[in-house]
């Protein structure tokens, strides 16, 4: 059985889906074996509507877990001095990205977790991570990439309820990050984790 978190070998079975993201309207092209190939995911969804896009110039924005690119591809496209670097582990979900990243003619970096520079640090980290890759995994993505925040830079995580969010806020207070509930809705939290203090 194929995750989305492994790179699929199946048929693609391309299909094509459109989504208003703060106001815009985006077309994507999805496939199977990636994250919600089918739709935007309504987690996803929740974040988009519960967090505003930065309005600071030269932000280096993070799409940790990028699926086919609509968080990194609408941040692209409303922060245009923005540097947006989107990471996924599953190599359909980056050749995706890219395409769509072309077709709306947004500037993205689509990357592999490895092959993000090791000095690299971002502003905000923007994602929906993949819980049921298992909590050990979860943790340790979790810790790489928080660790990679900017003093002063935040993360917008969106976790179902069902699927350990509260949990995992205490988790991220106990580990140094500030944690705070943003939003709760149709069974997601959408959390707000800061830079750990120096």
């Amino acid at each position: 059985m194929s995750h989305y978190f492994e790179t699929p070998t199946g048929d693609e079975q391309r299909r094509e889906i459109s989504a208003t993201i703060w106001g815009q309207p985006f077309s994507f092209t999805t496939a199977a074996g990636v994250f919600s190939g089918s739709r935007l995911d309504p987690g996803t969804a929740v974040l988009l509507r519960s967090v505003t896009p930065p309005d600071r110039p030269n932000l280096r924005l993070l799409d940790l877990g990028c699926g086919f690119g609509p968080i990194a591809i609408a941040l692209a496209a409303l922060c245009p001095t923005a540097h947006v670097t989107a990471i996924d582990v599953n190599q359909r979900a980056l050749e995706l990205t890219r395409h769509n990243a072309a077709r709306a003619a947004v500037d993205v970096h689509v990357l592999t977790p490895n092959d993000v520079p090791p000095h690299a640090r971002f502003d905000e980290i923007w994602s929906n991570p993949p819980i049921r890759i298992g909590k050990a995994a979860l943790h340790e993505l979790l810790t790489t990439w928080l660790s990679r925040l900017n003093q002063g830079g935040a993360a917008y995580l969106v976790v179902g309820r069902n699927l350990g969010a509260d949990s995992l806020q205490v988790w991220l207070q106990d580990n140094g990050w500030p944690t705070t509930k943003l939003a709760s809705a149709k069974g997601y939290r959408v959390l707000q984790v800061s830079a750990a203090p120096c």
